[in-house]
């Protein structure tokens, strides 16, 4: 936590964006369903970055955060320019439900579950290890990240709260 003399200053990203923030920031983004919300952290600089994807690739699309295969490339220059280095990235990621379902109870069009796929191969494919998570299910969740420690809040109605 910041120190008591300090307020963290909290930074919610929407759907498709993402915020920068250092050990004085709390970033959070809330509603998570089949969406995925990673949170990157360098634990030197103290810099992190969270981005809230919707969907695994881009079709070529302006908005890049949108998408798993452009978003978190985009995020790690963001961080890159904000003093932290790619080489001590770790990743942190929440969401990909499976929200969607049939009358039989299967998930429909596998969103959350093509969005987990995406996301840790594109963290494989940029060197980055996923050290916590909470995807899959299938429930929502909002998740609040602490550049300040590194740690990820995850909260989602009628369940404890877990941290990752």
């Amino acid at each position: 936590m910041p120190s008591s003399d300090l307020v963290a200053e909290k930074m919610v990203v929407k759907m498709a964006d993402h915020a920068i923030g250092d050990e004085n920031t709390v970033l959070a983004t809330l509603g998570l369903g089949s969406c995925i919300g990673i949170a990157l952290y360098d634990k030197f600089s103290k810099v992190g970055g969270l981005v809230h994807i919707m969907l695994p690739e881009n079709p070529g699309g302006k908005k890049t955060v949108k998408y798993a295969d452009t978003g978190i490339p985009f995020l790690i220059e963001e961080m890159e320019a904000a003093g932290a280095k790619k080489r001590r990235l770790s990743a942190k990621i929440v969401g990909g439900a499976g929200m969607f379902k049939s009358e039989s109870g299967d998930s429909v069009m596998k969103i959350g579950e093509r969005n987990i796929e995406a996301v840790k191969e594109v963290l494989k494919n940029e060197g980055i290890k996923v050290i916590g998570s909470d995807v899959g299910k299938d429930y929502g969740r909002s998740m609040y990240f602490y550049p300040d420690d590194g740690r990820v809040e995850v909260k989602s109605f009628s369940r404890d709260l877990i941290t990752i």
